[in-house]
């Protein structure tokens, strides 16, 4: 009866936390939404995929992904990084319906890494590289949305390269915006960015959303300058497809052609998408994680099974490849959202909007939904992340700054790469520094240098260790001792072997203490693994 009576509380918490976070997880899946909505389009329209195809993508992101993933807080859909990737593929393949096939095989990979835990890759992108790309996003939210807002900007909505698909790059479209703006878009985006900030601080009706009724305010003004000559156009409206019927519905969906499976050309575009959206994925992962209110660890091998299932699902549909993306997930996060049903539910607004009011949807200005996007980029890349990778050192700020340029510059895995390398390059330098401490010790006339090795001394301390050595004075008696170290790499092992074999030649007296002949990589305690796990 007790056991009973524990399952049934178990049961009221749980409801009471689902119905909690619900207050926070329904408004920030209209945000969402409403940011995915555009993105969605505007990648397959770049991508030369049907606008169909986008939505489908989103739809998949949101109920597939989400539900398998162990990310409360990653919202997944199609990305912009891949356009150049799925256009150029669409071309070589000679049809989207061969394309299909290499995106669900993509998704089988993806599936396989997950199952060989290669999701441990998240695990060594360093801190300050994470932090530039997030405040690198920020940034190009601001600079991409800025054309928008004022109304002006050929290129899809969800671009986010610095050279653009309209022969422009990001700060000659600013300019282009400034000096042919409409006044509609600035009332109307001036207005949003004023309720964004303004309307969540009045107590009594901060319950609505504010994007929601930033959508709303748009709509009506839109529909105040018809008949002026402020009047917006079509292509600074959303734009879904309007469906008729149940046939034409399902005449949208298309099928991969699975007669193509042995071509090879497929397997390498498969691969290519497998090995692009992971790494994508993974960066995203750990961005999102780090912005996290609560600061929960997203299981990374999870995160690649549920992309997998969501991109063979989204291939079978007739959609793109997709990834978690750290535009919606930061709009997820900004606006509120705590756990998985946030993502989930956007994914219903999709496809409910998409089936129901597409008409209502395409009175939607895009100037509205760009206010939301330079909110969310403010809050990515605030002064105050500046100064705080400052205060922790050069070795922290300079991969971080570089990141932030790189991304702008190129895109975002070539900007992380570009981070990476500066990262360790002070990686090393911090390694060449630490391997060893030394002092000197008086023993009557005689002196002797004792170095004391570090517990973990790798590989990158070889080079260290060997000019240290090299520069000792000659007659020196030298004590190298290892009694703290639990490992000590073979190369390094094999230099220090060197160094006392050489010594007599110097007239050096090398002593070894408690240096092995041979070290193996230490292991977690199975008892401290079985405590963790209890």
């Amino acid at each position: 009866m007790q056991n009973g009576n524990s399952i049934f509380s178990r049961l009221e918490v749980k409801k009471y936390i689902l119905k909690k976070n619900l207050k926070r997880d329904l408004p920030s899946s209209i945000v969402v939404f409403l940011v995915a909505l555009p993105l969605c389009l505007g990648v397959a329209l770049a991508s030369g995929a049907p606008l169909f195809a986008g939505l489908v993508t989103g739809v998949v992101g949101g109920i597939v992904v989400a539900s398998l993933s162990g990310s409360q807080l990653s919202v997944s859909g199609p990305a912009a990084g891949l356009t150049a990737i799925v256009l150029g593929a669409i071309g070589q393949l000679g049809g989207y319906q061969t394309f299909l096939l290499a995106v669900v095989l993509a998704g089988a990979m993806q599936i396989v890494l997950g199952l060989l835990k290669g999701g441990m890759i998240g695990n060594y992108f360093p801190s300050s590289v994470i932090e530039g790309m997030l405040a690198a996003i920020g940034v190009t939210l601001i600079l991409k949305q800025l054309p928008h807002a004022l109304g002006v900007d050929s290129d899809f909505f969800g671009d986010m390269s610095f050279f653009q698909t309209d022969n422009q790059n990001t700060f000659s479209a600013i300019g282009n915006a400034f000096s042919h703006f409409t006044l509609a878009a600035i009332v109307i985006s001036g207005l949003s960015i004023a309720v964004l900030l303004y309307w969540p601080k009045l107590k009594k009706v901060n319950v609505i959303p504010a994007p929601l009724i930033v959508v709303a305010l748009g709509i009506i003004l839109s529909i105040a300058f018809q008949g002026t000559g402020y009047a917006l156009n079509a292509t600074q409206m959303v734009e879904i497809p309007v469906v008729n019927g149940w046939s034409e519905l399902t005449g949208l969906f298309t099928m991969p052609n699975f007669s193509a499976i042995t071509d090879s050309k497929v397997w390498i575009v498969a691969a290519t998408i497998a090995v692009v959206a992971s790494l994508e994925t993974l960066l995203s992962i750990e961005a999102v994680d780090k912005i996290d209110p609560i600061k929960r660890t997203t299981p990374t091998n999870r995160e690649l099974l549920a992309q997998g299932v969501g991109n063979m699902a989204s291939g079978m549909l007739g959609g793109l490849p997709l990834t978690s993306v750290i535009v919606r997930s930061s709009a997820n996060v900004n606006a509120g959202g705590r756990t998985k049903m946030s993502a989930i539910f956007h994914g219903v607004w999709l496809l409910l909007s998409f089936l129901f009011i597409p008409g209502v949807i395409n009175m939607i200005p895009l100037a509205c939904l760009a206010a939301i996007l330079l909110v969310t980029g403010y809050k990515l890349t605030r002064i105050a992340l500046f100064q705080h990778m400052y205060h922790k050192g050069w070795d922290q700020f300079v991969p971080f700054v570089i990141t932030i340029i790189a991304v702008l510059l190129t895109d975002l895995l070539k900007g992380v790469a570009v981070g990476m390398l500066f990262s360790i390059f002070y990686l090393l330098r911090t390694n060449m520094r630490n391997p060893f401490f030394y002092k000197i010790q008086e023993e009557g006339t005689k002196k002797n240098l004792r170095i004391k090795l570090a517990e973990e001394v790798s590989f990158l301390n070889k080079a260290a260790i060997q000019v240290m050595l090299n520069n000792i004075p000659k007659e020196t008696t030298v004590i190298i001792d290892g009694t703290n170290s639990r490992y000590i790499d073979p190369d390094v092992l094999e230099t220090i072997f060197n160094f006392k074999h050489n010594a007599f030649t110097k007239g050096t007296i090398v002593i070894l203490e408690n240096i092995k002949k041979q070290y193996t990589v230490p292991k977690l305690d199975s008892k401290i693994i079985e405590e963790i796990n209890n």
